[in-house]
């Protein structure tokens, strides 16, 4: 049986291309610069991104997604064969090599592990296993790597996420159980961090990723609007809570440039997918009037739909404007 698909990822191609950087300019920046061979800008961000680990491994994954990074990244260590980070990003580039096929996972892996070896308090290259044994990986592997990264930042935004998405495949056949794993990890998850952490919005996550599993099981329809997976009790509680907490924390006209969470907009695409699915519209209106142009490919292409079509389909009914 083939592995599932990475986290985000539909199997069917998508009409449209999403940007993982988001919205960081500097990052998108530093991109461009590295696709014509400037390694130095990139070098030059890493550095300033420093031990914001949850903005490092943004940035990290975002640059090893291009198919040029690793012939400029590997120039850079020619350059500057002690450079701990041109170790980290050359290791992540190497996992999503791997991931499409193009690098043994093997090579990936140490990779990953000699980077780590540089940097013991990074949870980034723990992060780039994680990456890979989300999706190639036995289950033990990918609990070990959770546990490495969350020891070194226990609020890791990008890592709770990939937890989730595995758990949530665990018995597919179940059907819809509210007393699921993957909803008690996210709600304990929750639990463990600060009240204006982004993780209080990791049981909606969670919800989402089961939808996928059982969607793609055969036991909810594939069309989210008509399989009233977010019309339970426990489901409306989970989107109020969360909802709740976003008007509590979202700072009025969004945070200033550079303050925001890294992936926050990867949290409002969950929240308005589930908030539009559930039936609020007005909640949703607000939530994609927030999102603007940064949609994500994940949720909207569950279980295997055109993330693209799927997204501004229900944009425009919350909105009005279908």
């Amino acid at each position: 049986m083939s592995p599932p698909p990475p986290l985000g990822r539909s199997r069917k191609r998508a009409s449209h291309v999403f940007d993982a950087a988001l919205d960081d300019a500097e990052l998108v920046a530093a991109r461009a610069a590295l696709a014509q061979g400037r390694w130095s800008e990139v070098r030059e961000l890493l550095a300033a991104t420093g031990d914001d680990w949850d903005r490092r491994g943004h940035r990290c994954d975002v640059l090893a997604r291009e198919q040029s990074t690793t012939a400029w990244i590997r120039d850079w260590r020619l350059a500057e064969p002690e450079s701990a980070d041109a170790a980290v990003l050359l290791a992540h580039a190497a996992v999503h090599r791997a991931l499409r096929g193009k690098e043994r996972s093997e090579k990936a892996r140490t990779a990953c592990r000699e980077a780590a070896a540089r940097v013991p308090a990074d949870p980034t290259p723990w992060l780039a296993l994680l990456l890979l044994e989300r999706s190639l990986g036995h289950e033990e592997d990918v609990l070990r790597l959770f546990d490495e990264v969350r020891h070194r930042h226990p609020e890791h935004h990008h890592a709770h996420y990939l937890m989730v998405a595995r758990l949530a495949e665990r018995r597919p056949g179940a059907g819809q159980d509210p007393l699921h794993e993957v909803y008690d990890f996210a709600t304990w998850a929750a639990e463990q961090v600060p009240a204006h952490s982004p993780l209080a919005v990791l049981p909606v996550v969670a919800h989402a990723e089961r939808y996928r599993v059982l969607a793609a099981a055969g036991s909810e329809s594939h069309d989210p609007l008509a399989s009233g997976h977010w019309s339970s009790r426990r489901a409306r509680q989970v989107m109020k809570a969360s909802f709740d907490w976003w008007l509590e924390w979202e700072t009025p006209g969004g945070a200033p440039a550079g303050t925001a969470h890294p992936r926050a907009f990867v949290d409002l695409n969950f929240l308005a997918h589930a908030t539009f699915c559930e039936g609020r519209s007005a909640e949703a209106a607000a939530l994609f009037h927030r999102i603007g142009r940064y949609a994500t490919e994940a949720p909207w292409s569950y279980p295997d739909r055109d993330p693209h079509e799927a997204y501004t389909a229900a944009r425009a009914a919350a909105l009005g404007t279908a």
